[in-house]
């Protein structure tokens, strides 16, 4: 047990954590909330175009979800979606490059910042509209069961996370693909980021269930509330659906209960939320939190943290200039890549 780092005592101690997965776990979060930082600047300085969605504040709902995963599940995002490509696994340079709109971008610079999508890493994209990756979350997962059961594949059963939203929990795309996940045993897991905040609009006055974990009871799933700004918790959430999924036994809904630190897209000035609603969020930042944790258990050093933290730095320094010298696309293929070639 020497080597073992046990989850605090709010969460199971099933799961069993290294100490190099929790370093992994916060080198991830913080390449997360440094690339998003770099995106504001880009943004500001004219080198990207468009709406482009910051998730900060929320690594640790990404982190603890998708590096649970394996390396062939699928993820589903939405259109706040670089962070969730990151965890998958999508090299940062790729995704840079494809807010930067260049030929070398994961999308070829035709998606930007709300279509990120990459099929060797099964990140099935980011979609613009609310709720519009549920149903096709919903799809991987059921292709998962097909090729299990028809194809005979002998592979672990793939699991899909899909990620939306807490505005997206109202809209009917939510309730029928939980309905249908549960009735064909789906190994999929449904994770709503609540944010507190649908653009403009509170969580609480725009439902008449303010508690979206809840609403699995409706249907017959598991419905888990989790501290979104603990990665750890989020882990042993994900770890139990996971293996829940993976297991044959179907759906679960995890309810993370998060925040993020900017305003709704960079063209928002965020004059909505209050400076003391986000000042109380700010004090549980999630990267500050696992590294304080880091320190004070002797999980690792801080010359460890310091050398994390610069290699991050000259991964994003390394993504820019790697985008800014990447050729635009073409001319000539407007229309490539609309349609499958023959």
């Amino acid at each position: 047990m020497k080597n073992k780092v046990i989850l605090p005592s709010t969460v199971s101690d099933h799961f069993l954590i290294s100490p190099e997965i929790i370093l992994s776990m916060y080198r991830d979060m913080l390449l997360g909330r440094s690339f998003e930082d770099m995106c504001a600047q880009m943004y500001y300085r004219g080198k990207m175009f468009g709406f482009v969605h910051l998730y900060s504040g929320q690594e640790a709902v990404s982190t603890g979800v998708i590096k649970s995963l394996n390396q062939d599940d699928y993820v589903c995002s939405t259109y706040r979606d670089h962070v969730h490509a990151l965890s998958k696994g999508v090299p940062s340079r790729l995704v840079m490059a494809e807010l930067f709109g260049k030929e070398t971008g994961c999308s070829r610079g035709r998606g930007g910042s709300m279509h990120i999508f990459s099929a060797p890493h099964h990140f099935l994209g980011g979609f613009a509209f609310i709720g519009e990756g549920i149903p096709v979350a919903l799809g991987a997962a059921f292709q998962s069961i097909y090729r299990k059961q028809v194809l005979g594949d002998k592979t672990p059963l793939r699991v899909t996370a899909c990620f939306f939203g807490d505005g997206a929990s109202n809209n009917g795309q939510f309730f029928e693909c939980l309905n249908m996940a549960v009735l064909w045993k789906l190994p999929v897991i449904f994770v709503v980021e609540n944010n507190q905040w649908a653009i403009g609009m509170a969580h609480h006055r725009s439902t008449s269930l303010p508690e979206i974990h809840k609403k699995a009871n409706a249907f017959g799933l598991p419905g888990i509330e989790v501290d979104g700004m603990d990665v750890l918790a989020v882990r042993e959430a994900a770890n139990q659906s996971i293996y829940r999924a993976r297991a044959g036994h179907g759906p679960t809904l995890i309810e993370a209960l998060t925040y993020r630190f900017r305003g709704h897209s960079l063209a928002d000035p965020d004059e909505l939320r209050s400076v003391r609603q986000k000042e109380a969020w700010l004090a549980r930042d999630p990267i500050q939190r696992l590294k304080t944790h880091v320190l004070d258990n002797s999980i690792a050093s801080k010359d460890q943290i310091d050398a994390i933290d610069l290699s991050v730095k000259i991964e994003i320094d390394n993504a820019i200039e790697f985008s800014l010298s990447s050729p635009e696309p073409d001319v000539k293929d407007l229309t490539r890549y609309l349609f499958a070639d023959t």
